[in-house]
């Protein structure tokens, strides 16, 4: 719980600083006078001011934004001879610039962070391929468990190589979200030859990026061994004379390929609410043995499933993915653009009702994935913060009044007519903006407390 919390303000702090230091470095720079700069709200707990700074430096007690006060004629009167260093009197480029500058540099931290995960290494499962779900699209495509993918793109882009599993989730996901058919290259489990492999993923029509989607698809993880692990006393595994070690080969008329697909077959070994017999073919030193397994029923989510009382599957084989120092960059510039496309494709499809509105995130989840992704690893963390700092990027890019985005409409607006917009549509815009803002936080806030309580 501590290292959640600690994790989830470090997350916040770091992106809002960054956000609002953007706005900040680029007013300074069009020689704005900057009053305040704001990391929180509500009461301030530290705050300073450099010597010779005009600017008030301040941490407040609410992590939950920020802000960077500059001289306004419009928010108090100015004096004369300092009229020239008001945001309101700057040209239209500069002021465009100070607004766009704070959603700039989150992407910018984004591309830094993508790329000091790929230059320090990343342990990830190698590409194998676990047994695909019956039924599935890549059942139907021929795949059976085991093989390697070696390469993969999407329709109409020129294949790349595929470094780890995590590699082909990631274009699974894009390929699934945008309709798009996915070409493999795998190298079948016995290592002989190569072969392509067609997903037709614009068959699916999904609406939400979740754990069905990838049932869909027919891959849910890598490729592991279907071998026992720790058996405990007195549950079915022992009863029956499994023993650590043991290779499962097939249980009854079905040939075990893997980890998944062996717990998959444990799961669903009940007619009814009655555990069901089946004959186990397992290796064990060298030699074949046939053992009877009935495993025990249990209630899991209101749905009676098998469990046989021992670990199931090894690890996945692991491999160590990083780039050079170019390479690692322009990765990161690449999946900075892929996921902020994605972002505002998933945005767009949820306004027009085609993608669901459980996608939406809020605190609670970003809490929950800080406090996770800071227990695997720094290069973990790192990761989550990227990707955290490309939708607060782009969030703030979109068109609603009370966001950055909102702003550099105005000036669009200005910029095409020649003219601001009026007070008394910008007070209804900003109203507007608001109520928009406030129902997507409530949906957000909704969406994590039925996804982590419910």
């Amino acid at each position: 719980m501590l290292l959640t919390v600690v994790a989830f303000v470090v997350a916040l702090g770091l992106l809002i600083a960054v956000h609002e230091y953007g706005h900040y470095r680029v007013a300074v720079a069009c020689g704005v006078k900057v009053l305040r700069f704001s990391v929180g709200f509500g009461k301030p707990l530290l705050r300073w001011q450099p010597k010779g700074s005009p600017t008030e430096f301040v941490i407040g007690a609410i992590p939950l934004g920020g802000y960077v006060r500059m001289l306004d004629e419009r928010e108090a009167p100015v004096d004369a001879q300092e009229r020239h260093l008001a945001f309101n009197t700057q040209p239209l480029r500069s002021r465009a610039a100070i607004v766009a500058a704070g959603p700039a540099a989150n992407l910018l931290l984004a591309i830094a962070l993508y790329a000091a995960v790929n230059w320090s290494g990343v342990e990830e499962p190698k590409a194998y391929l676990g047994s695909p779900v019956a039924g599935s699209i890549a059942q139907r495509a021929g795949l059976q468990g085991g093989e390697l993918v070696l390469s993969a793109a999407l329709d109409g882009e020129e294949a790349e190589p595929v470094r780890s599993f995590e590699d082909l989730r990631w274009l699974l996901t894009r390929g699934a979200l945008d309709g798009d058919n996915v070409r493999l290259e795998v190298q079948p489990a016995a290592g002989s030859g190569r072969r392509q492999v067609l997903l037709e993923l614009s068959q699916i029509e999904t609406r939400e990026a979740d754990a069905q989607l990838f049932r869909k698809i027919g891959i849910l993880g890598p490729w592991t061994r279907p071998v026992i692990g720790e058996v405990m006393a007195g549950g079915a595994a022992q009863r029956a004379g499994l023993r650590q070690g043991d290779l499962v080969r097939q249980v009854g008329a079905t040939v075990v390929v893997d980890g998944q697909q062996l717990r998959d077959v444990i799961r669903s070994s009940v007619r009814g609410s009655q555990p069901l017999a089946q004959t186990w073919l397992v290796e064990r030193g060298g030699r074949t043995l046939s053992l009877q397994v009935t495993p025990d029923a249990h209630q899991d989510a209101g749905t009676t499933v098998g469990r046989i009382g021992a670990y199931v599957g090894t690890p996945p084989e692991f491999v160590t993915v990083r780039h050079g120092p170019l390479e690692g960059l322009w990765s990161g510039v690449v999946r900075t653009w892929d996921v902020s496309l994605l972002t505002l494709k998933m945005m767009g499809r949820m306004v027009i009702g085609e993608a669901s509105i459980k996608n939406l995130s809020g605190p609670l989840t970003i809490a929950d994935y800080a406090g996770r992704s800071a227990s695997m690893g720094l290069t973990q963390y790192l990761a989550f913060l990227a990707l955290i700092s490309v939708s607060l990027g782009v969030l703030n890019l979109l068109p609603l009044p009370v966001l950055d985005g909102g702003h550099l409409m105005y000036y669009l607006w200005e910029g095409v007519t020649g003219k601001g917009v009026s007070e008394a549509w910008m007070e209804r815009l900003q109203r507007g903006g608001v109520a928009v803002l406030l129902l997507m936080m409530s949906i957000a806030l909704f969406n994590d407390v039925t996804r982590l309580f419910g």
